[in-house]
């Protein structure tokens, strides 16, 4: 190429006459300049290329994954604190993005799964424990218009039958009671030899399979099956829930075991669960990075709910009682630890206030897409604080909660300091965790600074006077029986009968 150009300068230089002093000056001109012509052309095509780059990037849409572990509350995290249990993958997770410490869930599982996937505090669409209401729009439903491929892998009691899934938006499923309804039916186990109901189909398992290997194993290959995006990946985990019972990481794992039932005798294995739950978000993580996706994957990591009642764990000195089904901060207080490395600066930590009704407005933002015209969620974004941008952050929490539905439930708002009950029962939280002394008589002994805060959470609490909104039962064939069974038992108690049980 070099002689090329020496030839082509030294044609020009003929053309013009020059004598051979000036020709031999002109070659040496030439073979200076060459070189940097050269450099200056590879410079532009590296600059053009890196600016095609960016600007690939700018547009691409980022895949999201959203794990929640069920009954797991915030005390379970090694990264937040606690002393009980081992969480190296989830650590990890902290470090590499940014741990939330102040983040909420509904008291118990099918509360807070309506409110995630809605966007909409439960005073305006929960029916009843056990299901979602089949006209409620989900995150599924508008990332997948937004041209998202979507899958759902773990836990689902939410009925809908086999269809379920597809309806709210996902088009592949592998999941833990979805057709068979405990109301109607025994329910299998969902740890050894489960029995899974996956992509229209019902299976069950005799070949000593674990659950939770199975759906997570479901879930990564979704994940490689997809890889070049963008794909949601929602994860509601099996683990660590009740029946406590042995992984096939403990020493006394039996793979030939039906399951424990409802058993929660032996909290001494919620440790191995937790572990297991861990090793579950390891496993997806390995996933990503093997597939070299992790810098464009934001996860997710939360918990339904608090920790079982009968499981107590430390953080440090700290005993901390599971609170499961209280609106205590034992029973909705849980781990939230959001990872995207290259874009979320890593091992940051953001005390701002975080709600289950924030989540679908953010993924929404993260999808670069819109919230439907009939949508109106009760969240807000909390990408702003994820990209280390200018935020608002909330003011304050709100919560309507009834495990069975009704036209009542317990209902308030906080923030960090400070709790206010529908029924003026007042708690400053950030000393009173366990919500034992009520303060409503103490308000003119309160500083100005604690009045004008709880002045704002009535005002807060005051926009939600009347929303309650009773929807209609969609799926009255499967409905609890149990009024008709507490008539039959007053009856034969009127008869001097014994009573049947109910216990389980």
């Amino acid at each position: 190429m070099f002689q090329a150009g020496r030839r082509e300068i030294a044609a020009n230089s003929g053309s013009c006459l020059f004598d051979c002093e000036n020709r031999s000056h002109a070659l040496r001109k030439a073979e200076r300049l060459t070189p940097l012509i050269h450099l200056i052309a590879a410079l532009c095509l590296l600059i053009g290329s890196e600016k095609l780059s960016s600007a690939a990037e700018s547009t691409a849409l980022p895949n999201i994954v959203l794990i929640m572990a069920d009954d797991m509350g915030y005390e379970c995290v090694e990264a937040n604190g606690g002393t009980s249990y081992k969480t190296p993958r989830l650590n990890e997770l902290a470090k590499s993005g940014m741990r939330f410490t102040h983040c909420y869930s509904q008291p118990i599982c099918t509360p807070s799964r309506v409110e995630l996937m809605t966007g909409l505090y439960n005073q305006r669409n929960y029916i009843r424990f056990g299901v979602l209401d089949p006209k409620q729009i989900t995150f599924a439903q508008i990332l997948k218009k937004a041209g998202y491929k979507t899958c759902i892998a773990g836990k689902w009691q939410l009925e809908g039958g086999l269809e379920g899934p597809h309806h709210f938006g996902f088009d592949e499923y592998c999941l833990w009671q979805l057709a068979r309804i405990p109301t109607l039916t025994t329910v299998p186990s969902r740890y050894p030899n489960p029995g899974l109901e996956i992509n229209g189909k019902i299976v069950d398992f005799h070949d000593g399979s674990y659950g939770p290997d199975i759906v997570s194993d479901f879930l990564c290959d979704f994940i490689r099956r997809n890889r070049k995006g963008p794909f949601l990946a929602y994860y509601p985990m099996i683990l660590p829930h009740w029946p406590f019972e042995p992984t096939p990481d403990s020493q006394d794992w039996d793979p030939r075991s039906p399951g424990a039932g409802h058993s929660q005798k032996h909290p001494h294995y919620f440790v191995d669960m937790v572990a297991y739950t861990d090793k579950m978000v390891g496993k997806i993580v390995d996933q990503l990075d093997e597939l070299g996706i992790r810098e464009n994957t934001v996860l997710i990591f939360i918990c339904d709910n608090g920790t079982a009642t009968t499981v107590t764990s430390r953080m440090g000195h700290r005993v901390i009682k599971g609170g499961k089904g209280l609106t205590t901060e034992a029973g909705m207080h849980v781990p939230m630890i959001v990872s995207w490395p290259g874009t979320i600066r890593r091992a940051t930590v953001c005390d701002d206030l975080v709600d289950f009704t924030d989540f679908l407005p953010t993924l929404v933002s993260l999808a670069k897409t819109t919230i439907p015209a009939d949508l109106s969620p009760d969240g807000q974004s909390f990408l702003p604080q994820l990209l280390g941008k200018k935020a608002i952050p909330r003011r304050w929490i709100y919560c309507w909660y009834a495990r069975n539905g009704g036209p009542k439930g317990a209902e308030f708002v906080q923030n960090k300091k400070w709790k206010l009950y529908r029924d003026n029962r007042i708690y400053n939280i950030g000393n009173d965790r366990l919500e034992q002394k009520n303060l409503a008589d103490s308000w003119n002994t309160l500083p100005e600074t604690d009045k004008s805060q709880l002045e704002m959470l009535r005002h807060a609490l005051a926009k939600y006077d009347g929303t309650r909104r009773l929807l209609p039962e969609p799926y009255p064939e499967n409905r609890p029986k149990k009024r008709k069974i507490r008539k039959r038992q007053i009856r034969k108690l009127q008869q001097g009968s014994p009573a049947p049980s109910t216990s389980n």
